[in-house]
C-alpha cells in the first residue's frame, strides 16, 4: 500500500492537511449524535468513517491507518479505491457508480477532485467536492450533509466539453459508501398491492445483491431501501445501517462484495437507453440518498429517520398543526355519488369525532366507473347540478373540512381531454398499450400537459373552499416514451416534482397526500412536497400490522395514513371487531373508510371513543418516539414514547395462532413481554386505556391496571416483563405510562 499522512489535529477539527499541496486530507461533518469522516487523500473523495463521534483524541488520520490493508495474494499490489464515485478507469472492479460513453468512447473517465466548499445549513453542515476529467471536459460535483444524524448525499455530473457529440450516461450513483465488516445480513423490502413494505432478511455473500424497479413509480415490491445489520440485531440491541433513496422513479440498490472482504452499498435512478444524454453545457443532478447508522438497533436507526423527517422535510406548517381525523367516501360509495348519501355519510362521521371529509373517486365529468373520465377534471353536473358547494357548505356546517381525490398524472382513453390530444400519453413507438386499469399515463414531461394540470388544480382550488387534496396515481408506466419516442421517466418525475412545487407554492394552505394505489410511492422525493403517505389500500387490520411495521422503520406515524375499514374488509373479506379495527389505526394518521351507515350503533360508540382517545393521544404519537418491542408470539407490541421518558402509550396485539400448524396456542398462558426503550430508574404510574370495556377475567392484577392502574419501575418493565391477560386471537390492548 503507498503510505498515508499521518495528521497531528484532533477530529474536531474540520480538516487535516496534506503537507505537500496544502489540501486536506480529511474533512469531519458533524451531526447531533453521529459523524461522518470524509477521505480526501485520493483522487476522488471516499467515506472513511459513519458512526457515533469519536473521542477528541482520535484523528483521522489514526481512522486512516487502521484502515489500511495489505496486499491480497493473487491481487494487485494496490486496492482499486472505494470512493464515493468509483470508476472502471481507476480500476474498481465492482459496480461502477458512473458509467459512461460518447459514441463508444470516454468510457475511461477518471477524475480527481480539486474543490471543496464548506458550508453550514439548516440543521447540519454540508460539504462540496468538485472533481474534473480535463481531458474529456467532464465535472463531477459531490454532495454531502450531515442533518441531525443523516447523512445526505447526491452527485451531479457536468459536460464541459467543446465537442458536440453528447455523453450518454448509462448510470450514476448517488453514492457508494463502504459497509463495516460486521453488518452481514441484508434487510430488504418487497411486497404488492395490499401488502406493502414487507421485509426480508438475507445473509451477505460475494457477489451483487441487487434490487431495481422499473414501474415508473416507488412500486408496491422494491421500496427503495436496504438495512445493512449483524445476525443478532434486533429492535433494540446491535448495529445496523440503512440507505434510503429520495426517489420516486425506477431505481437501482446493489449491496456487494468484493473477493478481498470489502463490502459496499449503492444507490441511484435507473436509466432507459440512452435516456440521459448530456449534451455540452448540460447537467444531470442524481437523486438525494439518505444514510444513517445506529449501535441502538432497529429503533436507533428508525429514531435518526424519523427526527430528519419531522424536523428537515416535512412541510413546516404542519409541524404545530394536529393531524385531523379523515373520513374518506371510497369503500362507502365507491362510485354511486349522489348528494344525499353524501351528506349522510358526512353527518355519521361528523358524529363520531371526524374532522375531515374527503370525497374521493367518482366526482369528476363522466366518472361512473373506472373506464371513462380520467382527465376531464370538471365537476360532472349530472351529479352535481350546483358544483361542489352543496356539500361542502354542509360538510362545513358539521364542523369538517372539505378534501378531494384527483388523478392529474392519468387519463382514460374514454375522455375528453384524450379524444382532443392522444399524442399526450407516454407510449413505446410499434407497441400497442398494455390495458392496466382502463387508464394511460400522460407525459408530464410535455410542457402543454403540466401546464393544462396546474390550470385544471389550479381553479379548483380558486373555486372550492378545499383543504386537502388526495393524490393518487394508479397504473404503472409500462411505455415510458415520450413525442419523440425516446425514454423520459426521469423528465416524468421531475415534471410530476415540478407540478406539485408549483402547486404548493400558489396554494401553500392546502395539504397533499400522495397515493399510488396504496403504498406505491413512498419515498422521501414524494414526501419532500406532500404532507402523508396513504400507507396501502388493504384496512385489513392485521395487515396493516405487518405492512406498517415495516413502513414505520423510515417514515414516523403522523405521515402514516391508517383507517379503519369497514367490519368486512373489502379485500381479503376478513372480519374485526371495531376494538381492534379502531386501535391499529389508532397510530398513524388516523382516519375511517367505511360505510358507517352499515355499521351497528355498538360498533359506531366503540369507533367514537377510539377518535376521543386519538385526539388526546396524537400530541405523543405524532411527536414521541416509536419503540418496536422485540414480541414473542403471537403478539406485536411497540410504543410511543415521549422525548426524555416521561410518558409512553403502548400497543400490544394479538397477531392469532398459526392455523396451518394448530389452532391453540401452545402454551395455557402467553409469554411475557418485555418493553424497550423507558428510562429504567423511573416509575410509572401504567393504566389501560383500551378496550375501553374489558373483561379481565379472573386476573386482580389487570382488573386493578383497568381500574386505578399500577405501579411499576422503567426497569421490572423491561427486564421482568409484563404478562398479558388472556387476550382473544386479532385483540389488541392500549396501555398508558406516566412517570412520577
Amino acid at each position: 500500500m503507498t503510505s498515508k499522512q499521518r495528521s497531528d489535529q484532533p477530529l474536531d477539527a474540520r480538516s487535516a492537511k496534506t503537507p505537500e499541496n496544502n489540501r486536506p486530507a480529511f474533512h469531519v461533518l458533524k451531526g447531533d449524535h453521529l459523524s461522518a469522516i470524509i477521505d480526501l487523500r485520493g483522487s476522488l473523495p471516499a467515506l472513511l468513517y459513519l458512526g457515533r463521534h469519536l473521542s477528541a483524541e482520535t484523528t483521522p488520520a489514526m481512522l486512516a491507518h487502521f484502515d489500511e490493508r495489505y496486499e491480497v495474494p493473487g491481487g494487485p499490489a494496490i486496492d482499486a479505491p472505494l470512493s464515493l464515485s468509483p470508476t472502471h478507469a481507476a480500476g474498481w472492479l465492482g459496480a461502477a457508480a458512473i458509467s459512461l460513453h460518447q459514441g463508444g468512447c470516454g468510457w475511461d473517465f477518471n477524475p480527481r477532485w480539486d474543490r471543496i466548499k464548506t458550508d453550514e445549513i439548516a440543521g447540519g453542515q454540508a460539504l462540496m467536492i468538485t472533481a474534473s476529467d480535463p481531458r474529456l471536459g467532464l465535472m463531477i460535483i459531490h454532495r454531502l450533509a450531515m442533518i441531525g444524524d443523516i447523512l445526505k448525499a447526491s452527485t451531479e455530473i457536468r459536460n464541459q466539453s467543446a465537442e458536440p457529440e453528447p455523453f450518454v450516461i448509462d448510470h450514476c450513483a448517488a453514492i457508494t459508501i463502504p459497509v463495516p465488516d460486521p453488518l452481514d445480513h441484508i434487510l430488504s423490502f418487497e411486497g404488492r398491492w395490499a401488502g406493502e413494505f414487507q421485509m426480508r432478511t438475507t445473509k451477505g455473500f460475494m457477489g451483487q445483491f441487487v434490487r431495481e424497479n422499473r414501474r415508473g413509480r416507488t412500486s408496491h415490491d422494491s421500496f427503495p431501501a436496504l438495512i445493512l445489520k449483524e445476525s443478532t440485531t434486533d429492535y433494540h440491541r446491535g448495529s445496523a445501517l440503512a440507505i434510503h433513496l429520495g426517489w420516486s422513479g425506477n431505481h437501482r440498490l446493489i449491496h456487494g462484495q468484493l473477493p478481498d472482504g470489502r463490502c459496499y452499498l449503492q444507490a441511484g435512478s435507473l436509466f432507459l437507453p440512452g435516456e440521459i444524454r448530456l449534451a455540452p453545457g448540460e447537467h444531470y443532478q442524481s437523486p438525494d440518498v439518505f444514510i444513517s447508522i445506529s449501535d441502538q438497533g432497529l429503533n436507533g436507526l428508525s429514531a435518526h429517520f424519523h427526527h430528519f423527517v419531522r424536523h428537515s422535510l416535512l412541510s413546516p406548517g404542519l409541524k404545530n398543526m394536529p393531524r385531523k381525523v379523515h373520513y374518506n367516501s371510497w369503500e362507502a360509495v365507491y362510485f354511486q355519488h349522489d348528494l344525499k348519501t353524501l351528506c349522510q355519510l358526512a353527518d355519521e362521521a361528523a358524529a363520531v369525532g371526524a374532522e375531515r371529509f374527503v370525497l374521493d373517486d367518482g366526482w369528476f365529468l363522466g366518472r361512473r366507473h373506472d373506464r371513462a373520465g380520467l382527465g376531464d377534471w370538471f365537476v360532472d353536473p349530472a351529479i352535481y347540478p350546483d358544483g361542489l358547494g352543496p356539500l361542502i357548505d354542509h360538510v362545513h356546517e358539521k364542523g369538517m373540512d372539505f378534501g378531494l381525490w384527483v388523478e392529474p398524472e392519468m387519463v382514460n382513453p374514454d375522455s375528453d381531454l384524450f379524444r382532443a390530444h392522444p399524442d399526450w400519453v407516454l407510449a413505446a413507438s410499434g407497441a400497442d398499450p398494455i390495458p392496466f386499469r382502463h387508464q394511460l399515463c400522460l407525459d408530464l414531461s410535455h410542457g402543454d400537459v403540466s401546464a393544462m394540470l396546474f390550470s385544471r388544480l389550479d381553479d379548483l382550488l380558486k373555486t372550492y373552499p378545499i383543504a386537502y387534496l388526495k393524490w393518487d396515481m394508479n397504473r404503472d408506466n409500462l411505455h415510458p416514451g415520450g413525442a419523440m419516442g425516446e425514454p423520459v421517466m426521469e423528465r416524468q418525475i421531475h415534471a410530476l416534482y415540478a407540478l406539485l412545487d408549483r402547486l404548493r407554492a400558489a396554494h401553500p394552505k392546502v395539504e397533499i397526500e400522495s397515493c399510488a394505489s396504496g403504498g406505491g410511492r413512498a419515498d422521501y422525493g414524494i414526501l419532500a412536497r406532500t404532507d402523508r403517505i396513504w400507507t396501502s389500500d388493504s384496512n385489513d387490520a392485521m395487515d396493516r400490522l405487518a405492512i406498517q411495521r415495516g413502513f414505520s422503520l423510515f417514515f414516523p406515524p403522523e405521515v402514516m395514513g391508517a383507517h379503519v375499514g369497514p367490519h368486512l374488509c373489502h379485500i381479503t373479506k376478513r372480519a374485526f371487531p371495531m376494538e381492534t379495527r379502531a386501535a391499529v389505526a389508532l397510530f398513524g394518521h388516523m382516519g375511517i373508510e367505511a360505510d358507517l351507515r352499515q355499521e351497528t350503533p355498538a360498533d359506531k360508540a366503540i369507533l367514537a371513543q377510539a377518535i376521543a382517545l386519538y385526539k388526546r393521544t396524537r400530541g405523543l404519537i405524532h411527536s414521541g418516539q416509536l419503540v418496536r418491542f422485540d414480541s414473542p408470539a403471537p403478539f406485536d407490541a411497540f410504543a410511543m414514547i415521549e422525548d426524555g421518558g416521561g410518558q409512553a402509550l403502548v400497543s400490544i396485539a394479538h397477531l392469532g395462532h398459526d392455523l396451518a400448524a394448530s389452532s391453540l396456542a401452545p402454551t395455557s398462558l402467553p409469554p411475557k413481554i418485555r418493553f424497550s426503550g423507558l428510562e429504567p430508574h423511573r416509575t410509572y404510574q401504567m393504566r389501560a386505556l383500551w378496550p375501553q370495556n374489558p373483561d379481565p377475567g379472573n386476573s386482580a392484577f389487570w382488573a386493578e391496571l383497568f381500574d386505578g392502574g399500577i405501579t411499576a419501575s422503567g426497569a421490572v418493565l423491561m427486564q421482568s416483563g409484563l404478562l398479558p391477560p388472556r387476550m382473544m386471537p386479532h385483540s389488541l390492548l392500549i396501555l398508558h405510562l406516566q412517570a412520577i
